[in-house]
């Protein structure tokens, strides 16, 4: 019913997780992360409970393969189908003989695809080659491999959700939670492109795209990024007429004043000047 990818980023030590289903919100179901501890998929019949059993597995020290092996000779798990990846890189997964066919998994250094109720045998080995072939950050490649599966047929039964989680190789602290990205789209008739366009979005949040975030931002805001992009073209007039057109709007006046002194509006807010 489900397929998913789980790989460590080698250079950055980042985890994560992309995975797509005919089913209301994957991302609530399948991936489990935890910063600096590992990535944990858990689908087709698996228990609820399960993925939070496996990271806390990783969490005491316990080897993916140990983990996994525990859980396959687990009979209430005989249909569950897992894939355990600690921050190290060490990778294992395991299908269930109960599982839906197609199923299946394969293992590569630091990542797994793994897919049951597929739509053909070709879905898996189209993930892999496509995450070891992506260039790009680790959500880029997570996306590329789910992106494959998806063409190659994906989920049996149609489309309708995806989630990504990505967190850092480093454990969480007061300061950073060490979550890199955690985007859901929970009912959609093509999940896995709306993914990617969440994330675009948000590297053009990350990186203060303001071009792309005056055509795609919420409609509120798209005002105040077309100001910010104007601006930073040098186009004052652009800039100052986008700025005047949000002080009609209730309330955002008072708000353009409190931000004044905020770095990243300051050059803008000064036009009303």
């Amino acid at each position: 019913m489900t397929f998913s990818v789980v790989a460590r980023d080698p250079t950055t030590g980042e985890l994560g997780i992309a995975v797509s289903s005919c089913i209301l919100a994957v991302g609530r179901a399948v991936p489990s992360a935890r910063p600096g501890v590992g990535v944990v998929a858990v689908q087709a019949r698996s228990r609820r409970g399960l993925g939070g059993r496996l990271l806390s597995g990783l969490a005491e020290g316990a080897a993916p393969a140990d983990l996994v092996r525990r859980a396959a000779h687990a009979a209430e798990d005989a249909d569950r189908q897992i894939a355990v990846l600690d921050a190290s890189g060490r990778i294992a997964a395991d299908t269930g003989q109960g599982s839906f066919p197609v199923s299946g998994h394969l293992v590569g250094d630091g990542w797994s695809v793994q897919g049951n109720m597929l739509a053909s045998t070709e879905v898996l080995p189209a993930m892999a080659q496509a995450l070891v072939a992506a260039r790009g950050g680790l959500p880029d490649r997570l996306l590329a491999a789910l992106t494959a599966g998806q063409d190659a047929g994906g989920d049996l039964r149609g489309r309708q959700s995806a989630a990504l989680l990505v967190v850092s190789g480093d454990p969480a602290t007061d300061e950073d939670d060490g979550v890199r990205m955690d985007l859901r789209v929970d009912d959609s008739g093509d999940p896995v492109a709306q993914l990617r366009m969440l994330r675009n979005l948000q590297r053009a949040y990350d990186e203060r795209d303001y071009e792309m975030l005056a055509l795609f931002a919420p409609e509120g805001a798209r005002d105040l990024y077309a100001a910010a992009a104007a601006s930073g073209r040098g186009d004052r007039e652009a800039a100052r007429t986008a700025l005047e057109a949000m002080r009609t709007r209730p309330g955002w006046s008072a708000w353009l004043a409190a931000m004044a002194g905020d770095s990243r509006l300051s050059a803008v807010s000064r036009l009303l000047d």
